[in-house]
């Protein structure tokens, strides 16, 4: 269920957005979807500590219904009067029922809407007040009738959930203002700064943007800063086709230490007085592998039996460590002394620096551990166009899905468009090799690949 959908004139409401739909019975034939329904009765209860008594008259109606309305709204005062205030189906919030409509209680007699905003400013100031506590919003607020296309309604309330409730109110937001500003999706480049898990980084980016639909490509470690790409909303449907890129980084390494962690944020296992050399490390990146099979670190995240290999280290049992391919495509010595060296990367996907580090010490007889880690680079994207966490907002640029993918764009025929948006495979007309990515009117609709001459649907977005 989309709590957040933006419904109005100029945009019709999409049942592809009402999964889970409930709805649940109000009183007198009124219905609200669940959740708003719940919001609805948990204002009341607290209206009701202040002698401030409500109820819902208006809530969900099917589109049978709205057009029985504008029927008679077209029969009693004509069309032009019915287009006015009657919304035509499909069009109406009340299609979602995510919105309804209250009638104040006084001295036992329900007041009508025509007397609300003359005699009642006060009590529906204390009501708007306290709507973001239930994930409420005011839908048609004073000023703003430019924008929503409706005059002030102090009657009319909207569920967006919590945490869009307090944006929206807090920053005086009409739903089609939020809209605009978080209904976004795209690919974001974040610095990250030592000392957070990639999670972390999510969780703050998820807050900003007001969206659970965040994700991250190729984890660095709390130790690691550098280039972290997220991927936001629609985004996340692609994520698995950025991760198909090398990365490069720039790692330090401490000679003579060797930790269970393989980075200095692990148990010391041994230690030992090793130095280095210029001829030692010419030597190393001159003659190391370029293609191996790199074991994979036991403090990661790589499932084995179905369980991640830091569950077994942490509880000291034993396991056989997979092995992976990988390709190291450059090495590059950039400084050292005799207990330490830097040195650049260019590596491919599911490379693991520290145990690449490790293999290049083996390589040489001697203890080295990885110190610090940078990345710098993600296939075509530069730790030098990132933005540091802190300054990351809601106005932060993000990369559009077309611009981050390398694959063909086509604008869709209008005789496969039906076919497309429903998932359906389609003969190649287009001269596909691979995948491609159709878009309609300069939106994304789905990725599609070549499969035996037709194509076939490979993300919907």
């Amino acid at each position: 269920m989309n709590y957040k959908i933006l419904i109005n004139k100029d945009n019709p409401y999409d049942k592809k957005d009402f999964s889970n739909f409930l709805l649940v019975k109000v009183d007198e034939g009124v219905v609200l979807e669940k959740r708003t329904f719940r919001a609805y009765l948990d204002l009341k209860k607290r209206l009701e500590k202040d002698n401030i008594y409500i109820k819902v008259v208006s809530g969900y109606r099917s589109e049978e219904d709205q057009n029985k309305e504008r029927e008679k709204y077209i029969e009693n005062f004509g069309i032009e009067y019915a287009n006015k205030y009657v919304a035509l189906p499909g069009v109406s919030e009340h299609h979602s029922g995510l919105c309804f409509d209250i009638a104040l209680i006084i001295d036992g007699k329900e007041i009508k809407e025509e007397d609300y905003i003359n005699n009642y400013h006060e009590i529906f100031a204390k009501i708007i007040e306290l709507l973001p506590l239930y994930g409420l919003i005011l839908r048609y607020p004073l000023g703003k009738e430019k924008i929503t296309g409706y005059n002030y309604e102090p009657w009319h309330y909207r569920y967006v959930g919590k945490s869009t409730a307090s944006i929206i109110m807090n920053k005086g937001l009409t739903l089609e203002e939020y809209d605009k500003l978080y209904n976004r999706s795209g690919v974001l480049l974040v610095n990250k700064p030592k000392g957070l898990t990639s999670r972390d980084v999510v969780n703050k980016v998820s807050l900003i943007f007001d969206t659970k639909k965040v994700g991250h490509n190729g984890t660095l470690d709390p130790l690691a800063s550098g280039l972290l790409v997220i991927t936001i909303n629609k985004a996340t449907k692609i994520n698995e086709l950025l991760t198909c890129e090398d990365k490069e980084y720039i790692a330090e390494v401490k000679v003579g230490l060797l930790t269970d962690t393989l980075d200095l944020e692990g148990k010391v296992l041994d230690k030992k007085d090793e130095k280095i050399t210029k001829k030692m490390l010419d030597f190393l990146f001159k003659k190391f592998p370029r293609k191996y099979l790199q074991t994979v670190p036991k403090y990661s995240a790589v499932k084995v039996n179905g369980k991640k290999l830091y569950e077994y280290a942490r509880s000291d049992k034993e396991v056989v460590l997979p092995k992976r391919e990988v390709v190291i495509k450059d090495l590059e010595l950039l400084d050292f002394t005799d207990t330490s060296f830097k040195f650049r990367c260019v590596v491919s996907k599911g490379t693991y620096i520290r145990s690449l580090i490790k293999e290049m010490g083996d390589f040489l007889g001697l203890y080295f551990t990885m110190s610090n880690l940078k990345r710098t680079r993600q296939g075509k994207f530069l730790l030098d166009n990132s933005l540091d966490l802190d300054n990351v907002n809601i106005s932060s640029n993000l990369i559009s899905i077309l611009d981050a993918l390398d694959i063909p764009v086509k604008e869709v025929k209008d005789n496969d468009y039906k076919k497309i948006i429903n998932g359906t495979a389609i003969n190649n007309n287009y001269n596909v090799l691979d995948k491609v990515l159709f878009v309609n009117n300069n939106s994304d609709i789905a990725i599609y690949k070549e499969e035996n001459g037709n194509l076939k649907c490979f993300k919907m977005l």
